[in-house]
């Protein structure tokens, strides 16, 4: 099934990310997390791609596995850091193969130690969007970033990249991770200023331990209000403590969107099944309702 007929109707819909393991040998583990997170019958589920398609093989196995066994519509991210129109051209005939309808368009990461050209036949992601609606009958996504990508000189520009990338074909964006809800407002205020009028997910990350906070900070550039620094400061030695305290945060974001109007929300379930449940019963009435 096509993304866009999922998130385009009045009904509201809870999915999950999951990522592929870095090696085979890691390979069932993460396979059998995938699927416990499928068992909870989310909207759909999006599944990574490491670092200059690194995990490309093991990303496109475990979105068709969520398909073919669970029933669950599967996202498979794509980036183009490195690589060549050829190579993309493999990837989504395998993804075509494996029945995947739905791509998350990205530049992605640099590898560590990489030292070949970065941008070959890609230089952003919008040339990847363009390359992959031209090339095959996807339903294709993209990110954005409530906070400004990192790489963006200003927010303004950013926004134009942006908008670029939306009229080169993207149906949808998800967010990067925010943990304060007006970011998010304040930023699809000012997109649909700019006219890009397409749905933008929110995603969620709840943090669970102590030490996602610093790694978190790190990758994304995000804020943490004060309010999520206290509870880190008085709940991130005691494991337990912190993980409830995690899934409740996440939960409260996620339950001021929807009271707000958002309809979907994307989880980073960092292959936790635990924490992709708790989240999913405490919204167990709510996800119920039609907005």
């Amino acid at each position: 099934m096509k993304l866009r007929d999922i998130i385009n109707t009045d009904k509201i819909t809870l999915s999950f990310e999951v990522f592929p393991p870095k090696s085979d040998t890691d390979y069932h583990a993460v396979e059998e997390a995938a699927c416990n997170v499928a068992a909870l019958n989310p909207s759909y589920m999006s599944v990574t791609y490491g670092a200059g398609g690194s995990t490309r093989g093991n990303t496109v196995k475990i979105a068709a596995k969520l398909q073919q066994s669970n029933g669950v519509t599967s996202l498979a991210h794509l980036t183009c850091v490195g690589a060549s129109k050829a190579s993309i051209h493999t990837a989504l005939d395998d993804m075509k193969e494996a029945g995947i309808e739905n791509v998350l368009a990205l530049r992605g990461d640099i590898p560590k130690d990489y030292d070949g050209e970065i941008f070959t036949d890609y230089k952003h992601a919008s040339d990847l969007v363009a390359d992959i609606k031209d090339y095959g009958d996807f339903c294709v996504g993209g990110a954005c970033y409530p906070e400004g990508h990192p790489d963006a000189a200003t927010k303004k520009e950013d926004i134009l990249n942006l908008k670029t990338k939306v009229d080169a074909g993207c149906e949808f964006l998800t967010t990067q991770m925010f943990f304060d809800n007006n970011i998010y407002y304040n930023f699809l205020y000012r997109i649909r200023e700019a006219g890009i009028t397409v749905p933008v997910i929110p995603g969620i990350m709840p943090i669970t331990r102590a030490t996602q906070v610093k790694n978190a900070v790190k990758l994304s550039g995000c804020n943490v209000p004060e309010r999520f620094r206290n509870i880190v400061d008085r709940f991130g030695g005691n494991p337990d403590a912190m993980k409830q305290a995690g899934i409740i945060y996440a939960t409260d974001q996620i339950i001021d969107l929807i009271a707000n109007g958002v309809k979907n929300i994307h989880v980073y379930s960092m292959n936790k099944p635990d924490i992709a449940e708790g989240i999913q019963k405490n919204l167990s009435e709510i996800l119920k309702l039609s907005i």
